[in-house]
């Protein structure tokens, strides 16, 4: 791996990335870190070392680089998942370059799915700073799974750049109960000082080969240490020698060790091999973009060595489970390109001119293009992705990179390959064999959280945007299309502000669909305070048949939950037999409408006491209008209650904000109910708390938390209102806000 010597600087296989025959030719690896760490610079850094982009700024087969870092920059850097097929030494790997903020986290789930390792990309001017509690919770949660990973330190020509304090932050924070776990292969190799008192990185220092590899000139070259480096290499190396043996599964290794024996590099190159592939050593490496039309960057060489001869294969992975169509349980596949198909859609974009694209990771058997294939929804109805079943036809299938479509052959288990034209495909779907349909366990989506409410900017708008909202809940699961029947109110369930941006550009500029965004409202109901009656009067003579309705009713509170109750209790016939259902109707049309804030009236209930009807001018429709004129003339006699929804909330946050986000869940007239201790030094806080209070709440937490709190929420009950915030909610309603 990085400390094989076969390399002089060229790749093995230069160029564009081949299709891959067989599993064990490829590799996927995600780029996981925040915005700013140096992910796509590392990707391009990459791809030029590789060869699939050269030194004069040309994708090979013609396609300008500036193309490349087009998409890459305006359109998915940040916000989308994108792939990156490179070939090293005969190895195709799948660079997965995922978007850095925590509003496109679904974005990176979806990355780490269709990865076999990843590679956490870490700043070395942050060195004293830390790393990040969303870096950290990602990586808690690749090692849930056991996904090998490794870390990469960038911006080492930064002038507060700091290896050395980078690699003992990751260690604090990566390395858990085994800090020894993580360590680095190489130490940077300083050149002389320049006019402003920095040291520029000019190459590295193998650990375990004791060579200096030099990227001064442009290309790798190799040297011997001089006497200055000697120390400082000698007790590295030995630490890395140490944490190598512990996690070997030679056991007469450490002994032979301690014992004075010197280990031979080959053995201890190949227990870091295996160690890295199952998950329990992590390398950390330097790495730095080219300088100067330099077509390697330093670190390149000895990180395309790492993924291909320490990451996994993706037969060496195991595969998520999957079930028949009706939920039935089916034995556990494996990564054979001749076993039956089990695709995935990770991502899903439109094309102006070529329609809707997919991206699919293969699993196990293989794709092919005009093949049929099923497609199996991921029944995330409650996001507006209803269940669907659908045989297809494969259109073309192409290797991604920037606007360039390559076309592929066909797509083997373990590779990644954009498929066209699969019209009901939507992200998260399973494709596999009409004659074997199956669906595969879903990855986990993050809960949208913040509620943005839109409505058509104009008449031509309102005509495409149900069509416009479809196809964008179809590209993002993370995203939750609602059509509230109490508000009538169509919301975007977002997950920040950054993502509801990206969603409403995305609506006017590739569908066409321009909306406004209009304040979100809750679903408020009423009720009443106490007993009260109403007496509702319709009797109107306009000529003919006239209408002639009267009866009289009490209201009084029922218990939360109860709804409405209607009770009959006229005698002698006061109101025909036939008319009291009409009253029911009344009241209950009124209820629904409201009495004081347009808000469903609830949790009461309404006595029919007396009434008196016309032989001839009394009707159905007379005695509904009384109905709802008594139930009107009750509220405005009593007491009425504005009910406001209260919602369960779940925050886990750090240890350190315990206090600050109990502070501001009480100033959000939240009721902290309990608390709990949770592994990893963090504080679950369950709390009450009103939906009106906690709109922003997805925005606000990240900020209070310095993203490290998440949140859950769930519909408790309707309470009253405080009467201050009551009046002016009403006096919003009334005024038409």
């Amino acid at each position: 791996m990085g400390e094989k010597t076969n390399h002089t600087g060229h790749p093995g296989a230069a160029g564009r990335a081949a299709a891959a025959d067989r599993p064990g030719d490829l590799r996927n690896v995600v780029l996981v870190g925040h915005s700013g760490s140096g992910k796509t610079t590392l990707v391009e850094a990459l791809a030029l070392a590789t060869g699939a982009v050269t030194r004069a700024g040309r994708v090979e087969d013609g396609a300008a680089l500036s193309d490349y870092d087009e998409i890459e920059h305006r359109q998915q850097r940040s916000v989308q998942l994108s792939v990156v097929p490179v070939e090293w030494s005969g190895i195709r790997i799948n660079l997965l370059d995922t978007p850095g903020y925590a509003d496109f986290v679904g974005e990176l789930r979806a990355g780490l799915r269709a990865a076999d390792a990843a590679l956490f990309v870490v700043s070395a001017a942050e060195g004293g700073e830390g790393v990040s509690g969303a870096t950290r919770a990602l990586w808690e949660e690749c090692a849930a799974v056991g996904m090998p990973r490794a870390i990469v330190v960038t911006h080492l020509e930064a002038a507060r750049a700091d290896f050395d304090a980078m690699t003992e932050t990751c260690r604090a924070a990566f390395g858990g109960d085994s800090p020894e776990s993580v360590l680095p292969l190489y130490l940077p190799v300083h050149g002389p000082e320049g006019p402003d008192g920095h040291r520029p990185v000019t190459g590295l220092t193998g650990l375990l080969s004791r060579r200096v590899f030099d990227y001064a000139a442009g290309e790798r070259t190799e040297a011997e240490p001089g006497p200055d480096l000697l120390p400082v290499l000698e007790e590295a190396r030995n630490r890395l020698i140490e944490g190598i043996i512990a996690e070997s599964e030679d056991e007469t290794l450490m002994d032979r060790y301690l014992g004075g024996e010197d280990i031979d590099v080959k053995t201890l190159i190949e227990d870091l091999e295996r160690a890295v592939a199952r998950g329990s050593f992590h390398p950390v490496l330097p790495a730095a973009p080219a300088v100067d039309g330099a077509r390697q960057g330093l670190g390149t060489v000895e990180l395309l060595e790492l993924v291909t001869g320490g990451f996994p294969t993706p037969a060496e992975r195991e595969i998520p489970a999957v079930t028949g169509l009706d939920g039935t349980p089916l034995p556990a596949l494996t990564c054979d390109p001749a076993g039956p198909l089990a695709a995935e859609v990770i991502r899903t974009a439109s094309d102006p001119y070529v329609g809707r694209i997919s991206l699919v990771r293969v699993f196990s058997g293989t794709l092919r293009p005009d093949e049929s294939v099923h497609v199996s929804g991921h029944g995330l109805a409650d996001r507006g992705h209803e269940d669907h079943e659908a045989d297809e036809r494969v259109g073309a299938l192409s290797s991604p990179f920037g606007k360039q479509q390559r076309p592929l052959p066909q797509a083997v288990a373990g590779d990644i390959a954009c498929v066209a034209k699969l019209a009901r495909a939507e992200t998260g779907d399973t494709l596999s064999s009409p004659a074997r349909p199956l669906r595969m366990e879903p990855w986990l989506m993050p809960d949208p959280l913040l509620p943005v409410a839109i409505q058509a900017h104009s008449k031509a708008d309102e005509d495409k945007l149900s069509q416009g909202l479809s196809r964008l809940v179809a590209e993002d699961p993370t995203m939750r299309l609602e059509h509230n029947r109490h508000t009538h109110q169509v919301v975007l369930w977002c997950l920040g502000e950054a993502h509801r941006d990206v969603a409403l550009e995305r609506l006017r500029s590739r569908y066409g669909v321009q909306v406004d965004v209009v304040p979100h409202r809750v679903e408020l109901r009423e009720t009443f305070g106490g007993k009260a009656a109403g007496r509702g009067r319709h009797v109107k003579q306009s000529g003919g048949h006239g209408q002639f309705a009267i009866c009289e009713i009490e209201v009084e509170p029922l218990p939360g939950g109860s709804g409405i109750e209607f009770v009959d209790k006229v005698v002698g016939g006061a109101v025909p037999r036939q008319f009291i259902p009409s009253v029911e109707k009344g009241v209950r049309a009124q209820a629904a409408k409201g009495v004081v804030a347009g808000c469903p009236l609830v949790d009461v209930r309404v006595t029919l006491l007396d009434g008196k009807a016309h032989s001839v001018d009394s009707s159905d429709a007379a005695f509904q209008t009384a109905g709802a004129l008594a139930l009107r003339e009750a509220a405005a006699t009593a007491r009425v209650h504005l009910l406001e929804p209260v919602a369960e909330v779940r925050v886990l946050v750090a240890d350190e904000f315990v206090g600050p986000v109990m502070s501001d869940l009480s100033g959000r007239r939240g009721r902290v109910v309990g608390t709990e201790q949770s592994p990893g030094g963090r504080t679950l806080i369950r709390a009450e708390v009103p939906e009106l209070e906690i709109g922003r709440y997805a925005v606000d937490l990240r900020s209070l938390s310095h993203g490290t709190g998440r949140f859950s929420r769930s519909y408790a009950r309707h309470e009253p209102m405080p009467p201050q915030i009551a009046d002016r909610v009403r006096e919003q309603q009334q005024n038409g806000a």
